[in-house]
């Protein structure tokens, strides 16, 4: 599931990394469309040469993400309508179905507590509309991973305001592995920034490793990543596939990760069990490279072009 894949693109077997590059930060309105171009087949991830990471937009290659209304109330389910709206303004009402659906909304408040993913329902006018826990107030974060037809993938996002006392949580400290009710999920692998990296998330419960994972949207694992700083978005899903004949069901679901930069990310892994979808949380510091600093350029630079 964007999701620009939303760490640098991989293929064949690097079923998806991080597109995620130091950029700008969030826009709340319309902006004209960039020249940049994707891969449709990467999930997110943007094509050589781009330089904006998924979801930082609200408007990218002509399309845009139209919230219905930028406030809404603090309650345990809220009714959320937005379109997708194409370069002349009118609500895209056709898309190219990823992992078993037209469009996976990503839902976060900024200080990424009250983590959502959820698959809204797409009405004849080109509006789609998805129920909502914001008892919790505060900014959030609203991110269209999709694929309009004909198209690109892409995430934009938007901001929405929940109404009410904002109570703002640290970023949890980082930590190798998180609790889910039974169950507990091990981080191993170490995230180096420009190096494909490989992170193996394990699934247990009350100890015993798990071994039969159910596919969720047509994997064994979902993993969503942002980057803590400017909540840059990415999509990535694991190596291998349900029912190749070669992907185990657990414990282990394997994901290559290429981080461009340093700093603190949070992940959110979808996972199912027995029917039920369960979500754990981790916080990952990316550390600095250790690939020696480029050469100093001897010639000055030309005037205008410094930075």
């Amino acid at each position: 599931m964007n999701t620009t894949t939303k760490f640098a693109g991989f293929t064949l077997g690097l079923a998806a990394v991080f597109g995620i590059a130091i950029g700008a930060g969030a826009l709340l309105g319309p902006e004209p469309a960039t020249p940049e171009t994707h891969d449709a087949n990467a999930h997110g991830a943007p094509a050589p040469g781009a330089d904006l990471p998924g979801g930082l937009m609200v408007t990218e290659s002509g399309y845009t993400l139209r919230l219905d209304s930028p406030q809404a109330p603090a309650a345990a389910n809220t009714p959320v309508r937005f379109r997708i709206l194409d370069s002349a303004g009118r609500p895209v009402t056709r898309y190219t179905r990823a992992h078993d659906k037209d469009l996976h909304l990503i839902v976060v408040r900024r200080d990424m507590a009250a983590f959502q993913h959820v698959h809204p329902v797409l009405d004849g006018t080109g509006t789609w509309s998805v129920p909502l826990d914001l008892s919790r107030a505060g900014d959030y974060r609203v991110f269209a991973d999709f694929t309009p037809e004909g198209g690109a993938n892409l995430t934009l996002g938007s901001d929405l305001r929940v109404a009410g006392n904002y109570d703002a949580r640290p970023l949890p400290a980082p930590a190798g592995t998180a609790t889910v009710g039974d169950y507990s999920v091990t981080l191993n692998g170490t995230i180096t920034p420009g190096a494909a990296s490989k992170v193996t998330l394990a699934v247990a419960r009350n100890g015993q490793p798990v071994t039969d994972l159910q596919p969720y949207l047509g994997a064994y694992g979902h993993l969503v990543a942002l980057r803590a700083a400017d909540l840059a978005y990415l999509h990535v899903h694991p190596e291998g596939a349900p029912g190749d004949g070669v992907t185990p069901a657990g414990p282990g679901i394997t994901f290559f990760v290429n981080a461009p930069s340093a700093g603190d990310y949070r992940l959110f892994l979808d996972f199912q069990h027995e029917g039920v979808v369960r979500t754990a949380e981790f916080t990952v510091s990316v550390g600095q490279s250790t690939d020696p600093a480029p050469a100093p350029n001897p010639e000055p630079a030309a005037p205008g072009h410094g930075h």
